[in-house]
């Protein structure tokens, strides 16, 4: 049985939460102290983990924190594939090879904030590598072509006649199968993955299988405080930046974003904080807090 602790859970559900899908139902579950099935997924599409995949693993850590099982799925069959999601145009596939080499630091990184010796660690190759075409079939006839193309970024550009490739209409159709492969209860993401863990209830009813929960998380915006933080953007804080540099960009990032990161990546108090009057002393706070916590030390 999992330890009850409403005010952690209250936190799980509320702090740098955009939506809960059914809020109601994982209260009650968390509530009601059974251990349970929370996956967070990532394709390595680049080396590099940044402060923006942060916000999930720390999603994923307090979920630990209250005893349940984590599972980390590092999706090295569907980075093959990339996923369309916000994407205004066909994304790029990945050799295996490219895949390989991007993921090979993944654990390393993300424990700097999980707990990974007592997470479900998971490649997604493990099952689709040993499905063929029969399969293929069944999965995709579980899913209308009108549901699957019925994401927002999907039908701009149908309107504005662009392509789209059955690749990409299949990734959230294979995302959505991980959660039936996994036993999933809850799920998370950023609120631009909300189409691909819907897709993935949608898939666990198909196989009978109860709809996981899923939480949709506020994303980061990069240094330049406008785009979302992207290595393609080159407006990231990576975890593999020295802690000079580290310290050196978060403090460069616009004063607007103060709060937002202070909520989104550390646990120090909002409001607290806003009684700091001046916004370098505030941002002074964050740097600090953020370098001690992956390099155990302050500039």
């Amino acid at each position: 049985m999992a330890k009850i602790d409403r005010i952690k859970i209250q936190e799980i559900l509320n702090r740098g939460v955009e939506e809960v899908i059914v809020k109601e139902d994982l209260e009650k579950k968390l509530e009601s102290g059974r251990k349970l099935r929370v996956k967070f997924g990532i394709d390595p599409t680049s080396p590099d983990l940044h402060l923006g995949h942060t916000i999930p693993l720390r999603k994923l850590k307090q979920f630990q924190g209250l005893g349940h099982k984590v599972i980390l799925l590092i999706g090295d069959f569907t980075a093959t594939i990339g996923d369309p999601s916000c994407s205004a145009t066909q994304r790029q596939q990945l050799s295996e090879k490219e895949v390989k080499k991007n993921m090979k630091d993944y654990i390393k990184q993300a424990s700097k904030v999980l707990d990974v010796k007592k997470a479900e660690v998971r490649y997604n190759n493990e099952w689709y590598k040993s499905k063929g075409a029969m399969f293929l079939m069944e999965l995709t006839s579980k899913i209308t072509f009108a549901r699957a193309t019925e994401r927002d970024d999907f039908q701009k550009r149908i309107k504005e006649g662009s392509d789209i490739n059955m690749l990409e209409i299949l990734y959230p159709i294979l995302q959505g199968y991980d959660s039936v492969e996994l036993k999933c209860d809850v799920e998370i993401g950023g609120r631009d993955q909300k189409f691909n863990l819907l897709m993935g209830r949608k898939i666990q009813k198909r196989y009978d299988l109860p709809e996981q929960d899923i939480v949709t998380l506020t994303l980061l915006e990069g240094t330049d405080g406008i785009k979302k933080m992207s290595k393609s953007t080159g407006n990231y804080i990576s975890l593999n930046d020295s802690s000079k540099d580290m310290y050196g960009k978060i403090m460069s990032i616009p004063d607007g974003l103060i709060f937002k990161y202070i909520e989104l990546l550390t646990d120090i108090d909002v409001e607290a904080t806003k009684k700091i009057l001046s916004p370098r002393d505030q941002k002074a706070l964050l740097a600090k807090e953020i370098v001690t916590m992956y390099y155990g030390e302050k500039e």
